[in-house]
Parts: C-alpha cells; structure tokens; sequence
C-alpha cells in the first residue's frame, strides 16, 4: 500500500473519531488515540505493519510544534501577573507526581514485569524514572475545553489554566534529568557525577542557547521578509523550527527545550507574536494533533498490555495522588484561598500531548529498545483514562467551587 494512502486514512480516520467523540461530550485528542488504535496493525490488519517503524519524521515534526506552542504560553507579563500561588502549586504538584509515580513503579514493575537478564540499576531504576518524568505534565487543551465550555470564571479556573500551563515545561525539564541518568544506567556506564553533571548541563544549557538564537533570527526574519503575508510567515516559522530540532539532535541537545526556549523568546520578543501563535492555532494546530495522536495510538502493542494493564492503573492512582497531595501542598504554602486549596487539583488530572511525545522520544532512543514498549503501552493507555476522566473531574471541581 502506497504510504501517501496510509498517512490519507490515518488523517481521515483520526479526524472522524475526533468530531464522535467532541459530540459525545469528550475531548478529540482521545477521539484521535482511539482512532489510531483502530488502526493498530495488532488490531486490524488495514495498515502494514512495518510503517509504523517509519514514521519518526513525523513525530519529530509535530513535536517541534507542540514544544514551541508549549513556549508560546510562557509570556513573562502574564508569568508576573499569576505570581507565587501558580509557580508554588506547579512546582509541587509536578515534582510529587513524579516523586511518587517513581517509588510506586520502583516498588511494583519488579514484580509484575518480566526482562531478561533484569536488573534494578539496569532495567528497573531506569524505567521507573522514565515513567515517573511523564507524570508531571497536564493537557491544558482539555481543561481549557472545560473552562470555556461552561464559562468558568474564578480564582479557581484561573489557577488551574496557569498551573496546566506551566507544568508541561517541568516535564520536559524532569524528561531530560531522567533521559540522562537512564542511559548511563542502561548502559552501565561508570557514573561520574562530575562528568555527568558536565554532560546535563550541555545538553540543556545547549538547548537553551540555541533556542533563543534560533527565536531571535526567527524574529528578525520576520521583520524583512513579507511581515504581513500569513504563508510566509508559516514557511518562516517551520523552517527554523525544524532547523532547531534538527540541529538540537545534530549536536546533542535536548530538542524539545531547544524548541520551547525558541517559542518563549518569539512570544516574549516578537511584536507580531499573537497574530503567530493565533494563526498557528488556527491552520496548523488540529492538523497536527490528528496525525500526531492517531498515530500515537498505533504505537500501542497488545501484546505487552497484559502486565501493561495493571501499571496502567498504577500510573493513573500515583499520579493522580501527586496531583492532590501537591497542588494542596503549593497552595497552603503560598496562602492561597480554600477554595484553590481544595478544588485546584480536580482541573489537573487530564493529560496528553507532550507527554505522548515524550514517549515516542523514549521508544525512539536505542537504549531504551527494551523498555520502549512498555513505557508506550502504559502512557497511551493512561491518556485514554485521563482524558475520559479528567474532564469530569474538572466539571466537578470548578462546581463544587461555585465557579460555574
């Protein structure tokens, strides 16, 4: 089968799954993982099953997007404006998340997991921190969705947008803290904590260094080259966006902060950055998170669900924990109201986007060969759940808090 006519299904597919499922009240991003899982070639037999190993360029290309529009949320007057409550909750209920899904799956993956030639520094070390580092972010789309849907205005919605907002960035910070000291254990490289710190700090500094130059060319680009004009400003923006993924890659840097620095430069430093990211929003955005979902949800194999099945349900209990414990946590320090306090959490729980990528990146890393299955199993599996239940719990939450 020709692959023009397999990327074709794929988006019509997605695309068809996403609109059922809008109508029945639920967010397209699960319409779209469902629709891939339809697709899955252990499920039918429609799409072969040697594509799926193909399919990294496009992964790499809607990750760029999504970590640059992640970016785009970062506007510094606004960052101001939310001040301690925000920063004080996303710190603690992002880092207690992680902290508490890594002691969960430490403790429970070495009995309900099966390797061989398994080992704690080796496999069971390194794949509780890469799981636990996908628990931090939230899928700001979906409790947004909420908000907008029910006209939620209050101390409560507000926290809960800036928190979703800015947790995503946390996650990528811990993806990359976690990625490092995985590999050196996976390898079993002798660990060096001065050449490992050394090696952490160019990966990100790096990261960032590039991001930013590669925003302000971005923006002085946009200055000469037909300003005014929509498309040209579209070609700008994916030109040097892919050229700052693929240079990140090149030079061994963490693409998607590398990414994400360039976004917070062009929406910091931009005077036409609102019309930029509203027009990406308007003309790219859905068509990216069709072909990027569905296509995450025929990542999904079968036959690692059976020992999948139950780390997925431990995944959805210790994150969902971290997220209360913490977001409480963060308030009560900060003196944030009751109501934030209380209800904050419930508009934290749906999750997607970023973390799915983050996913792939792992299952695309040759060390992770044996372990990338699992970790997309679980993670795909724990979408579906959270996005079917964190919109309701969302609902219940801005309820209870008297702000619908």
């Amino acid at each position: 089968m020709p692959s023009i006519l397999i990327v074709g299904i794929i988006i019509l597919v997605g695309f068809i799954c996403g609109e059922i499922l809008k109508r029945l009240g639920l967010p397209k991003v699960t319409g779209y993982i469902l629709g891939g899982v339809l697709l899955n070639p252990g499920f039918f037999k429609l799409i072969p099953g040697d594509f799926i190993g193909h399919t990294d360029l496009i992964t790499n290309i809607s990750l760029s997007f999504i970590t640059f529009s992640v970016g785009g949320t970062l506007l510094l007057s606004k960052i101001r404006k939310l001040g301690k409550v925000i920063f004080s909750i996303t710190f603690f209920e992002a880092e207690l998340a992680f902290l508490l899904v890594f002691i969960g799956f430490l403790f429970f993956t070495p009995l309900l997991t099966h390797f061989q030639d398994a080992t704690m520094l080796s496999t069971f070390i390194p794949l509780s921190l890469l799981i636990a580092c996908l628990a931090s972010p939230t899928d700001p789309s979906a409790s947004l969705a909420v908000v907008h849907e029910y006209k939620a205005k209050g101390d409560v919605s507000s926290t809960i947008m800036g928190v979703a907002a800015f947790d995503d960035v946390l996650g990528i910070i811990n993806y990359s803290f976690a990625g490092v000291i995985s590999t050196v254990l996976v390898t079993r490289q002798h660990f060096d904590m001065s050449s490992s710190t050394l090696k952490l700090f160019i990966m990100i500094g790096g990261a960032i260094i590039l991001g930013i130059l590669l925003g302000l060319l971005f923006n002085i680009f946009t200055d000469i080259f037909n300003k005014e004009k929509e498309g040209a400003l579209i070609v700008l923006i994916f030109a040097l966006l892919f050229f700052c993924f693929g240079s990140a890659k090149y030079l061994k840097f963490d693409e998607l902060l590398a990414t994400m620095s360039m976004g917070v430069v062009v929406v910091n430093f931009n005077q036409h950055s609102r019309k930029i990211f509203g027009m990406l929003e308007r003309y790219t955005e859905e068509f990216i998170f069709v072909l990027f979902f569905t296509l995450s949800g025929m990542h999904l194999k079968f036959s690692v669900l059976p020992q999948a099945a139950l780390l997925i349900l431990l995944f959805f209990i210790f994150r969902t924990a971290g997220k209360f414990l913490g977001t409480y946590i963060g308030a009560v320090l900060s003196k944030a109201s009751l109501e934030v306090r209380k209800y904050t959490a419930g508009g934290l729980i749906p999750q997607g986007g970023i973390v799915v990528g983050l996913a792939l990146l792992i299952q695309q890393d040759a060390a992770f060969s044996h372990l990338g299955e699992l970790i997309m199993s679980v993670v795909v599996g724990a979408t579906i759940i959270h996005e079917f239940i964190g919109p309701i719990t969302s609902k219940i939450a801005l309820k209870k808090a008297k702000e619908i």
